[in-house]
């Protein structure tokens, strides 16, 4: 029986994720569906700031957004509080739409701490090119906002930076770029004494699909920085190129396998929503500090032992979220979870971390401790994310609604949440801004 005194689940995520899983058709609802079981979606958002200060060859905004003016706060703050009422506590925000940094800074500041307030955890995803040129930058939004994610876009499609890296010819050439993104968030967490979650996402087309290996064995190198990277094949819409599109799913991962060195990594694979639309793998990277790391899945889809845990910890524990609290928030969070779960933890937590540790350090887990204790090993999480939007042909076939009315991605237009192809295949950011007066 559930103590609600003792829930460490909030009662509104419950009802969120409630909502969330009823909407999963039955073929969908595995072990490893993660919408509905802990998270909602991830919320967008429109006319945060449509412009961008470079030339990029995959673009999804079209030209009515170069057109468009940023909007209001009080039409942002709107924005937010439609997307709390669906996410629910620690609700998943992107603070997105062409490049956020070009808005003031104070106003940036603002809706972090707005988005915090109403429960929402804003990653601020950007190109990074207004914090290369504005030293502490970064710092700032984190000490005076309170900033605690953060996403650099980096690839190969995109044209204008400065320093050597304005037109690349394969993401090796970005490496340098990627290295110095990652000193800034590691000199970011030390001068600010806070936390701060990075990842990347990179836009895929057949002329950097080769490229992926060499990406993935990158960002193993910097787990330190980075906890996250997510692959976005190209798709037809915006200013992007035509030629951009055209990577399916399967050949995307097996580039990924490829990279991660682990043939059979889809076995480890979880879903957000439809597979179609978001697939992702988390792991641990385990190495010595000099070499390089060697990935494992957290959980294999073929050992029904792994399923049934992931499964139970979800019925328990699914929603259970960390990300907004302080040290004795979190604290007082994790005394709940013991108080509540005792037996669970004792008897198939714990036992299941134990069988985890055996797997990834094949069979020797006490000697992998005594490593990692020692500073000989290290072990870091790591997620790899695909995603892939639609182009209209795509959206507007069967398949393309039934993705469409399991979407996990959604911006709020007046009191509408409306699935992010929609905005950018079907028409409706142009309406938007049509609606606006921004475009004739």
């Amino acid at each position: 029986m559930r103590r609600p005194h003792l829930d460490p689940v909030p009662p509104e995520t419950r009802s969120v994720l409630a909502r969330a899983w009823s909407q999963v058709p039955e073929r969908f609802r595995t072990p490893t569906q993660f919408l509905g079981r802990q998270y909602a979606g991830c919320g967008g958002m429109i006319g945060l700031m449509p412009r961008c200060d470079l030339s990029c060859q995959g673009c999804y905004l079209g030209e009515e957004s170069e057109k468009a003016g940023p909007s209001p706060l009080g039409e942002l703050k709107h924005q937010l509080r439609t997307l709390s009422r669906w996410l629910g506590p620690a609700g998943n925000l992107q603070l997105t739409d062409g490049e956020v940094t070009l808005r003031p800074e104070d106003e940036i500041v603002d809706l972090i701490i707005s988005a915090r307030a109403m429960g929402l955890v804003p990653m601020l995803m950007t190109n990074g090119e207004t914090l290369r040129r504005r030293q502490g930058m970064l710092e700032r939004l984190m000490t005076r906002g309170g900033l605690s994610e953060i996403c650099f876009h980096v690839d190969t499609t995109m044209q204008g930076r400065r320093n050597g890296y304005a037109d690349p010819l394969c993401e090796a050439d970005l490496d340098g770029l990627r290295e110095e993104f990652a000193d800034m968030i590691r000199t970011a967490r030390r001068a600010t004494g806070m936390g701060l979650e990075a990842a990347s996402t990179v836009t895929v087309t057949p002329s950097n699909l080769d490229d992926v290996p060499g990406v993935i064995r990158w960002f193993f190198r910097n787990a330190d920085a980075f906890k996250m990277v997510s692959f976005q094949p190209a798709a037809r819409v915006g200013r992007t190129q035509q030629d951009l599109g055209g990577i399916r799913p399967d050949p995307l991962w097996r580039r990924i396998a490829d990279g991660a060195g682990t043939p059979d990594l889809r076995k480890g694979e979880g879903w957000l929503g439809h597979p179609d639309c978001t697939r992702f793998v988390q792991g641990l990277l385990v190495g010595a500090p000099d070499d390089p790391p060697v990935f494992h899945p957290l959980y294999r889809q073929d050992v029904q032992e792994e399923m049934n845990l992931v499964s139970e910890l979800a019925d328990r524990l699914g929603g259970v979220s960390f990300r907004l609290d302080g040290r004795r928030a979190s604290v007082k969070k994790a005394m709940k979870i013991i108080a509540s779960h005792p037996g669970f933890l004792a008897g198939r937590v714990i036992p299941g971390a134990w069988s985890l540790l055996r797997r990834v350090s094949e069979g020797k887990p006490l000697k992998l401790l005594g490593e990692r204790a020692l500073g000989r090993t290290e072990i870091r999480y790591f997620n790899i994310v695909s995603h892939h939007f639609m182009d209209r042909e795509e959206a507007e076939t069967p398949l393309g609604r039934e993705r469409m009315d399991l979407c996990v991605f959604r911006v709020p237009i007046g009191d509408r949440l409306e699935p992010m192809c929609a905005l950018n295949a079907l028409g409706l950011r142009k309406a938007y801004y049509r609606e606006r007066g921004d475009v004739v």
